[in-house]
């Protein structure tokens, strides 16, 4: 026959196999499924973190803005600035006002370290800054700088610069970003004028480079306009060798975009402020999402890892699966050697289990059918006991009644009458009450009357004793058992002895056995005869020995091959005959 594929002679194989199929393709699924989920949660949260980040960035350079307004609409609320523009110059209430808004200013720049400059210029050629003493540019040129045309075209609305060079004090050159706003003054000419607070650029550069977006990924700020206020490489960027796509995040939404970067993609997180900048974080999606080939690597060796470890578990389950199969097997091969005393126990209650009960049940009918054999055997047994019995009690009958004919012909009437009453007493107890087995006491009683008829009728030629001690004479023994030994100790022992003979019953305990002898001091037997007594053929043939060969099989019977007689005999020397049961005290059983 054809051998189909993955078609095993142990269903543990089959079992095992199909297990470690249908783990290995879900493990390959799950972590080819699991790398690329790894690979999006990292690239979403690592989104989810430049946007908490350009936020923070946003919140501070707010913060920042704030404050210039508000330090700017402090000065301007003082009211000093105002009556300065009014006044006119070089008088000694201008010089005092002049001298006043100075040490303001100097407070409010000695108290902050994210100001770098205060400074006020008017239309009426007065000029201020924080600084006491300090020589600032020629005033024609500062009204030319870019802060302060474009606060006088914002006519008094805050006006916000990019990254810049501030130039106000000859041979200094800061970074700034600037705010500047326009104050008109009281009077009929209505004079004006421009405060100007300087933002210290270091503080933007900080903090943006305190962001940290990967090894590779960082901030950087643009205007309305397009112009940068901070990048990490802003000289570079001057230069053109980097570029970034400013008219695409200008046009763009607060919204996180891939653009190319060369060969690589790389992603805008914007972000726009309320004054007009945009707040864009770079990071590079393939940097984020860290080493392809270390995140397949480790996705790989835990595959593997879970892969044995399932693996060895659906080993395992299946042995587990498999092992009342084997176990129902191993009791199938016992009941072939024969052994139906078993059971299977049954533990769970599938197919499994059901399969266990049914053999169960099978292995009970079959023990039933064999006792209900053993018991057809046994009737049978008992059978053969009783018929045996039966040849017993004629023969012996007809002992008996021949010896009360010849005491009868010489007119021995009296021991007729004994010899009578005797005789009734010895088959009323042999009879009984239908029992098989008897107390051994009751049996040497049988015995007894048997002896005493048969002294009666053999007077003067031997005598005899029964010595079994009294703990024994509560043994079982089967009934009517004993008389025919002694019966055949008389016929063939003591009939043709000339003087005086003894017959005697004894008793012994020999471990588990009780034995019992008949000995006399007879006529004996010849080597020969004691080989055939118990030999069915010659008893037949000879027409003796019947009675004592039915004791024989009676005990074999009743009790097993092991037990029954043995008989030890010499010529002129007399016979010993032994009978072997096992020991069993008076209400044991079998």
């Amino acid at each position: 026959m054809r051998r189909r594929p993955f078609q095993f002679k142990s269903i543990h194989t089959s079992i095992a196999l199909a297990f470690s199929l249908l783990i290995l393709g879900t493990t390959l699924l799950l972590s080819y499924s699991s790398y690329r989920q790894s690979a999006s949660f990292v690239a979403d949260t690592s989104v989810e973190y430049t946007t908490t980040l350009i936020e923070q960035v946003n919140a501070n350079i707010r913060t920042y803005v704030d404050n210039m307004e508000s330090i700017s609409a402090l000065a301007i609320g003082n009211g000093d600035l105002t009556k300065f523009l009014s006044a006119p110059l070089g008088t000694p209430e201008s010089e005092q006002l002049k001298a006043r808004i100075g040490r303001f200013f100097h407070s409010v720049v000695a108290s902050r370290t994210d100001i770098a400059t205060l400074a006020f210029a008017g239309s009426n050629g007065a000029v201020i800054s924080d600084r006491e003493g300090a020589k600032l540019k020629d005033y024609t040129e500062l009204i030319g700088q870019d802060w302060y045309r474009e606060a006088r075209a914002a006519k008094g609305e805050v006006v916000l610069s990019s990254s810049r060079v501030q130039h106000l004090y000859p041979k200094e050159y800061r970074w700034v970003i600037s705010l500047s706003r326009e104050l008109s003054g009281e009077g009929r000419l209505d004079p004006s004028g421009v405060l100007l607070v300087d933002l210290n650029y270091n503080l933007i550069d900080d903090l943006c480079r305190q962001i940290q977006l990967g090894s590779r990924g960082y901030v950087f700020i643009v205007d309305s306009a397009g112009d940068l206020i901070y990048h990490p490489q802003q000289q570079i960027m001057f230069t053109e060798l980097k570029t970034e796509d400013i008219p695409l995040i200008l046009r763009s939404p607060d919204t996180t975009l891939t653009v190319q970067d060369g060969k690589e993609p790389k992603k805008y997180t914007i972000r726009s402020t309320d004054f007009g900048w945009k707040i864009v974080g770079v990071t590079y999606p393939k940097e984020l999402v860290g080493d392809k080939a270390k995140m397949q690597l480790s996705a790989a060796l835990w595959g593997g890892l879970c892969l044995v470890i399932a693996l060895g578990l659906s080993v395992l389950l299946s042995f587990t699966m498999a092992r009342p199969l084997k176990r129902l097997d191993a009791h199938m091969k016992q009941v072939e050697k024969g052994s139906f005393d078993i059971r299977v126990d049954v533990t769970s209650t599938n197919e499994i289990g059901k399969l266990a009960r049914t053999f169960n049940l099978m292995i009970a009918k079959i023990r039933e059918l064999m006792n209900q054999k053993l018991r057809d055997e046994e009737i049978k047994r008992t059978s053969e006991i009783k018929a045996l019995q039966a040849q017993i009690q004629p023969h012996f009958l007809y002992n008996t009644l021949d010896s009360i004919i010849w005491m009868a012909e010489t007119n021995k009437m009296a021991e007729v009458v004994k010899m009578t009453t005797a005789l009734s007493r010895l088959f009323r107890s042999s009879i009984g009450q239908g029992e098989e087995e008897v107390p051994l006491s009751v049996e040497l009683e049988h015995v007894g009357n048997y002896l005493t008829i048969q002294s009666m009728r053999y007077r003067n030629r031997f005598v005899h004793r029964i010595d079994v001690p009294e703990e024994l004479r509560d043994a079982r023994i089967q009934r009517v058992i004993l008389q025919p030994l002694v019966e055949n100790a008389i016929y063939h022992g003591m009939r043709n002895k000339a003087e005086t003979g003894e017959i005697v019953v004894s008793g012994r305990l020999a471990g588990s056995l009780l034995e019992l002898t008949v000995a006399d001091d007879g006529a004996g037997m010849t080597p020969e005869q004691v080989r055939t007594i118990l030999s069915e053929r010659k008893a037949s043939e000879s027409g003796t020995g019947m009675g004592v060969l039915n004791v024989h099989r009676r005990i074999q019977l009743f009790y097993g091959p092991q037990y029954g007689l043995e008989y030890r005999s010499e010529r002129e020397e007399g016979t010993v005959v032994t009978l072997r049961v096992p020991w069993r005290k008076g209400g044991e059983d079998t």
